[in-house]
């Protein structure tokens, strides 16, 4: 039987403290929240029991911040897309953020299992001024466990509403995409880290971005392959791809901390739990 679960989060600032609500279906949550930087910055985590989707299984998250909150997700471990005997297993994630909101989405890793049958979504919607800082990882099969990933379907979707839209689907049975240096060159784990704005970055901020992040990735860890791009005036590109999850995760963290200080001058703090 399928085991679905939805969880609704709204972020609402109150003085100078950025608070969340939520309702959930199913086994889905979210920890206490933490401040770490202060009250106008919600930390939360996000819990699935379960620990993965086999066929069938979907995971519906709704995240809504009211105008000028801040907050950051993430979750305690990677998200598994489990072998399925035909069904497919989703994850839909909708993000809604008002004018002056920010959302850090930092989910860590999804791990596309061999036989899998997979999509995973992320929608966003931003006024003006909103911002979103969000990656995904994604990781297929498990080479260290001697589990190469010569079956199965991934589809994977990003959308910015009437900005920018990536998306594909990866068949284990598509060599020219797997392989070929115009696709994923023989690479088992890609990553991609997106910085959008409601409205348009100014030229010059871009080119300070682009450069910064370029000289943050000039010192990424040798296995992986990346760069970084503007393909238009409100969203900034940074990609990854490497053989295994650590170094690629590794690239992406050092690019969201550039990002992070270059375009809002933040203060850092990682997550507690990324150091469990």
């Amino acid at each position: 039987m399928p085991w679905n679960a939805t969880l609704d989060l709204r972020y609402q600032r109150r003085h100078d403290t950025t608070t969340v609500t939520h309702k959930h279906l199913g086994p889905l949550r979210i920890f206490h929240s933490h401040y770490p930087q202060g009250p106008g910055l919600c930390h939360n985590v996000l819990i699935h029991p379960p620990g993965g989707l086999v066929g069938g299984d979907r995971l519906d998250i709704r995240i809504h911040a009211e105008a000028t909150c801040h907050a950051l997700l993430t979750t305690p471990g990677a998200t598994r897309f489990y072998r399925s005997l035909g069904p497919l297993a989703e994850q839909s994630i909708d993000i809604q953020l008002e004018e002056g909101a920010r959302l850090e989405w930092l989910p860590m890793e999804t791990l596309a299992y061999p036989g899998c049958n997979a999509s995973n979504s992320l929608r966003a919607q931003l006024a003006p001024d909103a911002q979103l800082l969000a990656w995904e990882v994604t990781a297929l099969g498990l080479p260290v466990a001697g589990k190469p990933f010569n079956s199965g379907c991934l589809q994977q979707r990003i959308e910015i509403k009437d900005c920018w839209l990536d998306q594909g689907r990866i068949d284990a049975l598509d060599q020219r995409l797997l392989d070929s240096p115009l696709g994923l060159a023989g690479q088992r784990c890609l990553g991609t880290l997106v910085l959008a704005s409601g409205s348009p970055w100014p030229a010059q901020t871009r080119e300070v971005l682009l450069q910064t992040v370029r000289e943050t990735l000039a010192q990424s860890p040798t296995a992986t392959r990346s760069g970084t791009t503007f393909p238009n005036e409100r969203v900034l590109v940074v990609r990854a791809l490497g053989p295994l999850v650590e170094p690629v995760m590794q690239t992406l963290k050092a690019a969201w901390r550039s990002v992070r200080t270059c375009a809002w001058g933040a203060q850092l703090a990682e997550p507690r739990i990324w150091q469990t």
